[in-house]
């Protein structure tokens, strides 16, 4: 078989011996061996060698073995072979940009072509992304307007695949045409709401996810029974991967943590339910 691999790889023009050629010429080998018989029965690989898909080898190619490949043509295998480089890098013109790009063209036909057409469509679809979100804020600022104009309680607008609802809370300030309407609240104090049985309510000030501790594993800020100092940080609300600390505005005792750690929470959701404490005395 060894002799016979260095046989076939003469006639082939002596190719390197480097995968996947010395792989394929092993195999041809193997078969002219044990069928007793050179190129009776000839492999995919060493037809497409010999017809010039891998290139050209450094010498020519024997010519008896170029008529046994044309004689064990199968016309129906032709259908699936890579049309000549030539023919395909006119074909490519303007849709592949490198010879990787050719490659994939003239393996995956089709598929390749749609692949490359869509990246090829992303820089011009830029302009137009652009101005599309430019109209479509727009569009929310005046949803926003006709909300505080008219005073209903919610608007639900959807058009072009876009779903926005506007809804009044009574509680928040009145935005300005200025203002941007999916722009979130300062990171300010937390909001406390007017006293319910002796408690203060403190609700969410934006929508966000709740965290009781500064990151996982570490004590919560606060817990149940502590008492808190004005300006004490209660929880952080996570908003667009930035953390916005809640901080209460008195001094009090937390008497309940109305939310899970890590849940999402909606604006003006409460959060804490906190009993104010009476003045201390002055050697306190």
């Amino acid at each position: 078989m060894l002799e016979e691999l260095d046989t076939i790889r003469a006639e082939t023009g002596w190719p390197p011996l480097a995968a996947p050629i010395g792989h394929l010429l092993a195999s041809q080998a193997l078969l002219n061996v044990l069928s007793a018989s050179r190129y009776l029965t000839v492999i995919d690989e060493v037809r497409a060698l010999v017809t010039g898909a891998f290139g050209s080898p450094p010498a020519p190619i024997d010519a008896a073995l170029q008529r046994a490949v044309a004689l064990t043509r199968d016309p129906e295998s032709d259908e699936n072979a890579a049309p000549p480089l030539d023919e395909l890098r006119q074909r490519a013109e303007g849709i592949a940009t490198s010879e990787e790009e050719l490659l994939l063209l003239g393996l995956f036909g089709e598929d390749a072509e749609q692949l490359l057409r869509g990246i090829r469509g992303r820089g011009r679809r830029g302009d137009d992304l652009a101005g599309m979100e430019q109209s479509r804020a727009e569009r929310i600022r005046e949803l926003v307007q006709i909300v505080q104009d008219s005073g209903i309680g919610e608007v639900t607008v959807e058009e072009e695949g876009m779903r926005v609802s506007v809804r009044s809370t009574p509680d928040a300030p009145a935005a300005t045409a200025s203002e941007a309407p999916l722009a979130l609240p300062e990171p300010a104090e937390a909001r406390p709401v007017a006293p319910a049985n002796g408690l203060v309510r403190v609700e969410s000030p934006m929508v966000g996810t709740f965290y009781r501790a500064p990151q996982p594993g570490s004590p919560a800020f606060v817990e149940e029974g502590d008492v808190v100092a004005a300006g004490q940080t209660l929880c952080i609300l996570e908003a667009m991967k930035l953390m916005n600390e809640v901080k209460a505005d008195l001094e009090a005792v937390v008497r309940r943590v109305a939310v899970e750690n890590a849940s999402p929470v909606e604006f003006g959701q409460v959060l804490f339910e906190l009993e104010p404490l009476p003045g201390r005395p002055t050697d306190a």
